[in-house]
């Protein structure tokens, strides 16, 4: 489709982000499992049913386009998860922390990818006189934006710390 107005590159940004959500879904639960922090590996198993509900405030926003369900390959979240995966293959006989602390930082570039996209969606919408896919399209970015602080707040808490620490006896 040609980007020949802003309703075309809402439609397109809808179908990239909704392709984006669906390779979080089938990424998350392999970044659960690495996770040796059971606050992290809940973090994403929380953040899983999160982005099961973004796949289902998306579809229903194409129906209220009357338009179908469908994306396009996202590259751009195609190349974090890619990333992402490469930390789970490099895992070695590193300390767990840092393995944890490698996940957080992942996942917050993908947080934010999700972040700056609802918010032009959003945008968007309100331009193009779409209220009601502006409600579901902010609540999906408030739910992205807590993550993220949930992120944060694991980093900040102890993880980083850890692998701080980690660090330091393995230099000795």
């Amino acid at each position: 489709m040609p980007l020949d107005s802003l309703n075309s590159l809402f439609i397109e940004e809808l179908k990239d982000i909704y392709n984006a959500e669906k390779q979080i879904v089938t990424a998350l639960p392999k970044m659960a499992k690495a996770a040796s922090s059971p606050d992290l590996a809940q973090a994403f198993t929380n953040h899983l049913e999160e982005s099961k509900g973004h796949v289902a405030r998306l579809e229903q926003i194409f129906q209220s386009l009357a338009l179908p369900a469908r994306g396009k390959k996202c590259k751009g979240m195609e190349g974090l998860l890619e990333e992402g995966k490469e930390i789970l293959e490099e895992k070695s006989d590193g300390d767990e922390s840092v393995l944890d602390a490698a996940l957080i930082s992942a996942a917050q570039r993908v947080e934010h990818y999700e972040m700056a996209a609802y918010g032009c969606l959003r945008s968007y919408a309100e331009l193009l006189g779409h209220n009601d896919i502006v409600r579901l399209l902010e609540q999906t970015l408030q739910e992205e934006e807590a993550a993220d602080d949930t992120l944060t707040e694991l980093a900040d808490g102890g993880i980083n710390e850890a692998a701080l620490a980690a660090g330091q006896t393995s230099e000795q």
